[in-house]
């Protein structure tokens, strides 16, 4: 059985949402382990104010070792999904991209984009003129940004429509890559081998 996606329940943990938004998005509710449910928060939401005080999110080198955690896991024959982790000039939206090709062949893409804040949402669409994602942030008022479309009929796979040239540029704003530097993404597809966990 698919679940629908869901919503982050703090101000801060886009991140680990997303990622078992990536696994529900590809993968049925007995298919996935309880310990990835319990490894994907507890190796992220790893950043903290200069205080030492308050997470603020999930850090760049945190995804790149959770994904490695995951397709690690995936391996031992737990897990019938494969992660990639990429970063900077690879996460783009290039026709011939990783992300368009993850996309293009059934994954999903958790990217970290521009929302007053860098933020994490699931890519699992695409065409020549949109990006269909699932923002995991809810929303309390109607949506400020002209030309992303809030949806709420397709819960198991995308809650907003952006214009896909929001993301051909460099710049800081809402649904944007941002510049290279601070770009990366965890990319993930179910493996050619079916797996399944019978227990619940």
């Amino acid at each position: 059985m698919k679940v629908p996606l869901r919503y982050q329940i703090s101000e801060c943990d886009c991140c680990p949402t997303t990622v078992l938004n990536g696994m529900s998005y590809l993968l049925e509710r007995q298919d996935i382990p309880p310990e990835v449910v319990r490894n994907v928060y507890l190796y992220s939401m790893d950043n903290f104010r200069s205080d030492g005080y308050g997470v603020r999110g999930t850090t760049h080198a945190a995804l790149r070792y959770l994904t490695e955690w995951i397709e690690r896991f995936a391996k031992t024959g737990q897990l019938n999904i494969s992660s990639r982790y990429i970063a900077e000039e690879q996460v783009s939206l290039e026709p011939d991209g990783l992300i368009a090709e993850t996309i293009q062949n059934g994954g999903a893409a958790v990217t970290r984009i521009d929302l007053d804040g860098w933020h994490y949402i699931l890519m699992t669409g695409l065409d020549e003129e949109y990006v269909y994602a699932f923002d995991p942030y809810k929303l309390d008022e109607p949506f400020p940004v002209p030309g992303v479309r809030v949806i709420a009929d397709h819960e198991l796979e995308y809650n907003r429509i952006i214009p896909r040239v929001s993301f051909a540029t460099e710049d800081v704003h809402p649904y944007s890559f941002g510049p290279y530097k601070t770009r990366d993404a965890m990319l993930l597809t179910r493996r050619p081998e079916p797996g399944s966990r019978s227990d619940t």
